[in-house]
């Protein structure tokens, strides 16, 4: 696979579907090809005039829609960096990202905005409005000016001579935060290379046209949905659809019923839910329990289910595309029964994000598909067709290594070049694919969130009481095992009881702390301290089971 140049891939779409729609907010407004192209080039004047140069970090928060896209393409086109940071990171968090990425810029939604600790945002050149592009903070009025005068420039500029600044696929592209929690901070840094190599892959061996409609619902600061639900479908010249704020099931369905979508992404939370909750009950009960037990006839059960679950994603779909996170076992199974046109694909923001796919046709149940072209896996196994060992990759779209982090960078990549990923997998004969479990102590929460323990108990270990804390995962949910400090509780007549209310305090004040996907559903006493490797760190694998 011979991967182009990553801006010029933007500049030939913008060139090719100009007049076309390109990005739309659901049920509101949005821009043709036309609009994102000269939009793209006000920001790069503006730029210039204000003193962002190439190289320089912009922070990118906000609802998913036209703005924050043309905001993204506007920072990589002009050679900046783009700091794209999760809408439900703590406020904290997200200052401490545009503190740690030196960023000099921030576009960012003023519901978001209005949030965060301003004074620790006087370094920024700037911070401009999402909702409407105003500026609502700069350090001088002459940055302001600039900007408001470059904002109601119209650009001259035509189909016939718009142009792009020729920017090497060497450079910097994206530093995308998998944690914001000071000394957790862990910036994925990607070249441009690793953009056009995702982008490619989507051009080569996925059959989107320009026009094809696309529902974009999963959060655009994730590298998944970056990748496919924006860039590679804007390069395609799609007509995408944002659905603005995180969605519930229910909106989305009800996008996809109105615009069709010729190909979905999806996390496995959307696809179990649905099965849940509107497939399982029906063939769980009654007549049909028994019917699918029947040769043929549970054939003809099947097609009908395949049917109405196909028209409930618009029924005009290729192929729905499922990634960021485990599908349950026993939905693809089901799935795979009904001939479902689904598939699971593998990857990591660390590769921009992929590594491995196949089509629906093509891929072998509980896989995810075959390495892509421009990437090399490895299996650190003996016997890597039937003994899992950890997944290892090298290729043009792996990270260039974590920003501001050379020791966790040199523990990632071997002696040789290729990086860890913390997966254990086998790969059959044929080449697909498939992941037996995580190696690291990462916690993959059930929509594709990158969920480390060490953060959370980080937090609680400063709560009253807390000598020591181990945050597992036990059916999908987070709970706490908590130590307590018996020292501390005997010296203030700490009760039982009266612990029991104080650990249910401090459950509440940690939640009001971290993203709902971080959220700790219970906090659990245990009463011994944990065992520990003679450089007293926890031993993690006793308490995961």
């Amino acid at each position: 696979m011979e991967v182009g140049n990553f801006v010029e891939m933007i500049e030939k779409s913008i060139v090719k579907n100009w007049e076309y729609r390109s990005m739309t907010l659901y049920k509101g407004e949005g821009y043709t090809y036309e609009n994102v192209g000269k939009k793209i080039l006000q920001f790069h004047e503006i730029f210039r005039k204000i003193g962002i140069y190439p190289g320089d970090k912009i922070a990118l928060i906000g609802t998913n829609d036209h703005r924050w896209g043309t905001s993204y393409l506007a920072t990589v086109t002009y050679g900046a960096v783009i700091v794209p940071i999760l809408q439900d990171f703590h406020p904290n968090d997200v200052v401490h990202v545009i503190e740690h990425s030196d960023s000099k810029l921030l576009f960012v939604t003023q519901s978001i905005y209005e949030k965060l600790d301003r004074n620790r945002l006087n370094h920024l050149l700037a911070v401009i409005a999402l909702d409407n592009f105003s500026v609502i903070q700069s350090i001088s009025e002459d940055i302001t000016l600039s900007i408001d005068s470059g904002l109601q420039t119209e650009s001259r500029v035509d189909r016939e001579n718009f142009k792009l600044p020729k920017i090497s696929n060497d450079d910097l592209a994206v530093i995308s935060y998998t944690s914001g929690t000071s000394g957790f901070s862990k910036g994925v840094m990607l070249p441009h290379w690793s953009l056009a190599a995702n982008a490619q892959f989507g051009l080569d061996f996925i059959g989107l046209k320009p026009r094809d409609t696309i529902v974009s619902f999963l959060p655009l600061a994730h590298a998944y949905a970056c990748a496919f639900e924006f860039l590679t479908t804007f390069i395609f010249g799609c007509d995408i659809t944002f659905l603005g704020k995180v969605p519930s099931p229910t909106i989305i369905l009800q996008a996809f019923k109105e615009i069709r979508p010729r190909l979905i992404f999806s996390v496995p939370l959307i696809i179990e839910k649905i099965y849940r909750v509107r497939i399982k009950p029906k063939i769980s009960e009654g007549p049909i329990k028994y019917l699918i037990q029947i040769p043929f006839v549970n054939q003809l059960i099947y097609r009908k289910i395949n049917k109405q679950l196909s028209e409930s994603f618009g029924g005009n779909f290729m192929e729905i595309i499922i990634g960021g996170a485990a599908l349950n076992p026993e939905v693809e199974d089901f799935l795979r029964k009904i001939k479902f046109r689904y598939t699971v694909g593998y990857g990591m923001t660390e590769c921009g994000p992929l590594i491995s796919y196949a089509s629906w046709k093509e891929n072998k149940k509980f896989s995810c598909g075959k390495p892509i072209p421009c990437i090399n896996i490895k299996i650190d196994s003996p016997d890597p067709q039937n003994v899992a060992g950890e997944i290892l990759v090298k290729g043009v779209n792996v990270m260039r290594g974590y920003y501001k982090n050379q020791e966790i960078t040199e523990a990632t990549f071997t002696a040789d070049g290729w990086m860890h990923t913390g997966d254990l997998g086998i790969q059959d004969k044929d080449g697909f694919l498939f992941i037996k479990g995580r190696s690291k102590n990462m916690i993959l929460g059930s929509s594709g969130q990158n969920i480390y323990p060490e953060e959370i108990e980080a937090k609680i270990n400063n709560l009253p009481y807390v000598l020591e804390s181990l945050v597992v995962e036990k059916d999908g949910k987070l709970q706490a095992l908590i130590v307590p400090d018996k020292e501390a509780m005997e010296r203030d007549g700490i009760t039982r009881e009266k612990l029991a209310q104080i650990m249910e305090h401090g459950q509440k004040q940690l939640n009001s702390q971290v993203p709902g996907y971080m959220n700790v559903t219970k906090f659990i006493i245990h009463d011994n301290e944990f065992e520990k490797t003679a450089k007293k760190s926890i031993k993690r694998y006793i308490y995961n089971n």
